[in-house]
């Protein structure tokens, strides 16, 4: 079967958008001795509305474990599983993607009852006829660690909080009597409007307790979960249903529906927990990770626990704005940068690998999943070099094992143990190149490399054939292949730089300047990167707006000509000279920003945040302001950056300017906030924007921290008027992550006006520069 790409998805997704939000309840801005606290600065509400695809339930940083409602699971909007539109709740399970374009997960739902027993949720226009539950936003609270709602069905408290890989649900009865829980093997994100799993099995393992699995064909194909349960109280009895109809308790249970009924009597006010682990090898993974992570039914020291975790991670980065809105993005923002990747291996170091063959890690190191790299690359992972110095290694060999395992090669978008293969490059390549040049240890280079040369020199990977032979992928062989051209030029970047490492200089000067590929495509005559026919024609017709030439496939990802002109990231200069100098690239560049935001018919709806034709609801423009400055305009680019911090972000559930994408829109706001981003991450550099933060302290690990400091007179003052690195005056406005990798001091003077400052072409940043 062909894997669930983003944009096969997208397809439908005009018919499936969710409507508008109702009202919520404002966040509560914290005073006193609660603003010291970070944790109170996280409202998980943002990005739960509009295109943001984020999900307001319990996990701890990185976790496998994220246990939160399901008020939907169909949709493109509903990747989550959660919509603020919604107005009831399916019920709880335990895996969920934080903010990404297509859906999958949502496993082991589990839902309190009263009255007869429901086995099916029913529809969102009737709850009452399904186990489904009406619910009111006011009844609602979401913290890091910690979600809380009221049924108002069957009148319960819901309360949940969790481990890395155990989930704790404390249901709260408000009246007596004979109560059940359902557990429903079968839920799932839907694919073609039915249920992913085929396969199942389910049985009861002590008076309390039970234990299962399912396997899933959704974006993952192929995907293994498994999972035990154990009961606060025993059940008087456990009903088995298979396709919704009576089965034997008798030993094990397998089919694709697979559910079971637990049945309790209750006094008024009764609580009753559920503590559930999840394994992607086995169930008896699942229980020893029971019994490492939640050995006793305490909830309020595990949700203590959880939230302890958290304010050491957001503690990770301490930051004062003039607004208090902006802290609570940048937090939040935080934390959905510390929802993924996912851990994805048991307390025993066993993992199921891209081979679907049982692994065990050695000592000390963990595996990870649900790596969103054709995004993160850009900030995401540049943010965790500087705040995870600890789980970068790990990121990094995760990465590098996965390519050794996988039939598939080097990972593309890994999905716990399956290749989705989507989106275009192999960016897994570029995160470990950058790991590498940053010199974090404990990462095996050789290994990177052969893995990734494999790729780069080996493979007849999505069109890499043509773009080794002709040095571009022609528009009437392959799809989109523009933007996987541009994608390839960095991925060889990221390659040269290995082989640099290891002191392979051939191979790293013919990787760059393979990398430089991407100047087939600018035609001269427009200004314009426009597709190429095998012939070496140009692709006609042609319209900067339109996502393709013709209507057989898009010759662009996600965005279009205006957006992929400007998508050269490591060669700003090149880039530059193909216009005929700085001037006409800052008058094209400007452009960008200024013409109408026209989109054809056919263009995602991710394709959003628009300004002119740049579109920050997606990733393929998140480094173009930054350009001005390689040009000799670095005021253009702090106004700008500016006007996007401003504009494209707020505290709302719709707040996002398009999928949060597993913490890269987060991860901009953030970067930028702080003062500066990585135009090109491969380099280590990072290039000035125009800082939000009054000051911050960035803990970088090992008693290393990075201070920066900002002096203006109105918050208003966007442009940097002077700028010192570690107590040395500088005329550029640019510096290396070895500058302060061992901590240092960034002090910014900002002011109203623009400045001189970087101006020169001696003090732009480096471009192609191994």
């Amino acid at each position: 079967m062909s894997p669930i790409t983003r944009r096969a998805f997208l397809q439908t997704a005009g018919t499936l958008c969710a409507a508008a939000h109702s009202s919520l309840p404002v966040f509560a801005i914290p005073t006193g001795a609660e603003a010291g606290d970070p944790l109170r600065w996280v409202d998980p509400r943002i990005g739960t509305g509009g295109h943001g695809h984020c999900f307001p339930g319990s996990s701890v940083p990185f976790a496998a474990v994220q246990l939160s409602p399901d008020t939907y699971n169909d949709g493109w909007d509903w990747c989550s599983g959660y919509h603020v539109s919604d107005k009831s709740i399916m019920g709880f399970s335990h895996t969920h993607l934080s903010g990404t374009g297509c859906g999958d997960l949502l496993d082991f739902l589990v839902m309190p009852g009263t009255g007869p027993v429901k086995l099916t949720p029913g529809p969102r226009s009737n709850p009452e006829t399904g186990y489904r539950s009406r619910f009111a936003h006011a009844d609602e609270t979401a913290e890091p660690g910690y979600y809380s709602v009221l049924l108002q069905g069957p009148k319960v408290r819901a309360e949940l909080t969790s481990t890395e890989r155990t989930g704790l649900h404390r249901y709260t009865f408000t009246e007596g009597g004979d109560v059940w829980l359902i557990v429903d093997l079968a839920h799932s994100y839907l694919t073609d409007g039915a249920s992913s799993v085929y396969s199942a099995e389910l049985r009861q393992s002590a008076p309390n307790a039970l234990r299962g699995g399912h396997v899933t064909r959704a974006w993952g194909q192929g995907r293994h979960c498994y999972f035990a349960l154990e009961a606060s109280k025993q059940p008087v009895k456990i009903e088995f249903f298979s396709n919704d109809k009576p089965a034997s308790s008798a030993g094990l249970l397998e089919g694709d529906t697979l559910k079971a009924v637990l049945h309790f009597n209750v006094h008024a006010g009764e609580q009753i927990l559920i503590c559930v682990g999840i394994s992607g090898v086995s169930a008896e993974g699942a229980a020893k990770n029971i019994e490492s992570e939640q050995p006793h039914w305490d909830f309020e020291k595990t949700r203590t626990a959880a939230q302890e975790k958290w304010r050491k991670e957001l503690n990770r980065v301490q930051a004062e704005f003039v607004q208090p809105e902006q802290k609570s993005i940048f937090y939040t923002g935080l934390y959905h940068m510390s929802l993924g990747p996912q851990l994805f291996d048991d307390v025993d170091g066993r993992y199921r690998g891209m081979d679907g063959a049982i692994h065990t890690l050695p000592a000390g190191q963990h595996n990870y999943t649900t790596f969103s790299l054709w995004d993160t690359f850009r900030a995401a992972h540049p943010a965790y070099t500087l705040l995870q110095r600890d789980r970068v290694p790990d990121f990094m060999n995760t990465l590098i094992r996965m390519a050794e395992e996988s039939p598939e090669g080097i990972p593309v978008w890994p999905l716990q143990g399956t290749e989705t293969l989507c989106m275009t490059g192999y960016h897994s390549a570029s995160v470990i190149a950058e790991a590498i040049v940053k010199g974090f240890p404990g990462i095996d280079t050789e290994k990177a490399y052969r893995v990734i040369m494999h790729r780069a020199m080996g493979e007849n990977y999505r069109g890499l054939g043509y773009y080794r032979k002709l040095g571009y992928i022609p528009a009437d062989r392959e799809s989109e292949s523009v933007s996987k051209a541009f994608e390839y030029c960095y991925n060889d970047w990221a390659a040269a730089h290995v082989a640099k490492k290891l002191g392979k200089h051939d191979e790293a000067a013919a990787l760059a300047a393979r990398s430089t590929n991407y100047r087939h495509y600018f035609n001269p005559a427009n200004s314009f990167m426009q597709p190429k026919l095998e012939n070496g024609a140009w692709a006609t017709p042609f319209d900067p707006i339109e996502l393709g030439h013709s209507k057989q496939w898009r010759d662009y990802t996600e965005s279009n000509s205006w957006q992929t002109t400007f998508g050269v990231m490591h060669d700003a200069a090149g880039l530059i000279a193909l216009f005929g100098g700085r001037e006409a690239f800052l008058a094209k560049l400007d452009q960008l920003f200024t013409v109408p935001s026209t989109l054809p018919a056919d263009a995602p709806p991710d394709i959003a945040g628009m300004v002119g034709q740049y579109a920050h609801g997606n990733e393929p423009s998140h480094h173009i302001a930054y350009l001005y400055t390689y040009a000799g305009a670095p005021a253009k680019t702090q106004a700008r950056v500016r006007s996007l911090l401003d504009t494209q972000y707020h505290a709302a559930p719709d707040g996002m300017a398009g999928n949060e994408d597993v913490g890269q829109m987060s991860a901009w706001f953030l970067m930028s906030s702080l003062g500066f981003y990585a135009v090109d991450p491969v380099s280590g550099n990072y290039v000035l924007g125009s800082p939000l933060v009054e000051h911050a302290t960035v803990e970088l690990g090992a008693n290393h921290r990075l201070s920066i400091q900002v002096t203006r007179s109105h918050p208003s003052d966007c442009y940097v008027q002077a700028f010192t690195l570690n107590g040395k005056p500088q005329q550029r406005c640019w510096f290396s992550h070895a500058e302060i990798a061992a901590g240092g001091t960034i002090v910014l003077q900002m002011g109203p006006e623009p400045a001189s400052l970087g101006k020169d072409a001696s003090q732009a940043p480096p471009s192609l520069a191994l």
